[in-house]
């Protein structure tokens, strides 16, 4: 990909020129020849490094090179004539990349680009590899839904935010029946396929707010805000419905139908947290004590 250039510069010949040099030298070059300017093209264009001339009619350098780092994913290069009247320090501080004198020698300019378009595809790689490594720390590497780790985190903040603005939280939780007795006569690579499929089915029923976990072995949490128990009744029976019309074959090519035993509750104001999950808890065993594949569903009141 063609790394993109703007140049900024009141003076028509400096633009140009710098222009043709580094189109000649395979970059996409534009020109503008004021700050304002500058910052309408950015607005409607990805820029690589922005080449600006400090003293210019309106707007200046330093003050378009404030504006860009604070609004925009662009380095800046900044050219002067005017030594006297602005330092590197000044221009480093307004997030500048870099800084030329002018008159300005291509080749010097070429290395400077060089050297700033190399440390920018290195934060870019660094910001690549701390969200993955942040994903791997949340994430279930089967499943691809949250961890349990994670999902204790996530259920406290929307507790938190229940009790603050009084909107309704609930919450399910699912488990594979007959799991074990599946893994002992197919096989774990059999049993994984399922749990992976099963991360699949979850993530298609539910909206963007809402949140799916692993929550250990073949058990799952669905965390969903701003949804009353009626709701979450609804979203139980659409992973039910989901899964009813999903065709599993065993390695053996035996055909297999897999169930879900779940139990949903509704989270009471100013409730203790583990009083939350272990309802939910019992309301998932009262689905397997009812003959397991249902849904049953316990209040606060029920369970004291």
């Amino acid at each position: 990909m063609t790394d993109h250039i703007l140049i900024v510069d009141d003076d028509t010949s400096v633009r140009n020129s710098i222009r043709e040099f580094l189109v000649i030298e395979k970059f996409k070059a534009d020109t503008v020849n004021s700050a304002e300017e500058a910052l309408d093209f950015l607005k409607n264009n990805a820029v690589d490094i922005v080449i600006t001339d400090i003293l210019m009619a309106g707007m200046d350098g330093l003050e378009l090179t404030d504006i860009i780092k604070r609004d925009h994913n662009t380095d800046v290069i900044v050219i002067t004539g005017y030594s006297g009247d602005y330092s590197y320090e000044e221009a480093i501080s307004k997030g500048a990349s870099d800084f030329i004198f002018k008159p300005v020698r291509f080749e010097e300019l070429l290395l400077r680009i060089g050297r700033v378009l190399r440390e920018r595809r290195l934060a870019k790689d660094r910001a690549q590899m701390l969200k993955k490594l942040k994903e791997m720390a949340i994430t279930d590497g089967l499943t691809k839904l949250y961890n349990s780790r994670y999902f204790y985190t996530q259920i406290e903040m929307e507790i938190d935010r229940l009790n603050r603005y009084g909107h309704p939280l609930s919450l399910l939780l699912l488990d594979i029946d007959n799991f074990k007795a599946y893994n002992d006569t197919y096989g774990h690579l059999d049993g994984d396929k399922i749990l992976m499929r099963l991360g699949e089915i979850i993530k298609k029923c539910l909206r963007t707010m809402d949140s799916a976990y692993r929550y250990g072995g073949e058990e799952f949490t669905i965390l969903l805000p701003e949804t009353t128990l009626d709701e979450a009744i609804n979203v139980a029976k659409r992973i039910q419905v989901k899964l009813s019309e999903e065709k599993f074959l065993s390695m053996t090519d035996d055909k297999i139908t897999i169930t879900l035993s779940i139990g949903v509750t509704e989270y009471q104001h100013k409730e203790d947290l583990s009083a939350f999950i272990t309802r939910a808890d019992k309301a998932m065993y009262l689905s397997k004590d009812r003959g397991k594949n249902t849904i049953s569903v316990l209040s606060s009141k029920e369970v004291k």
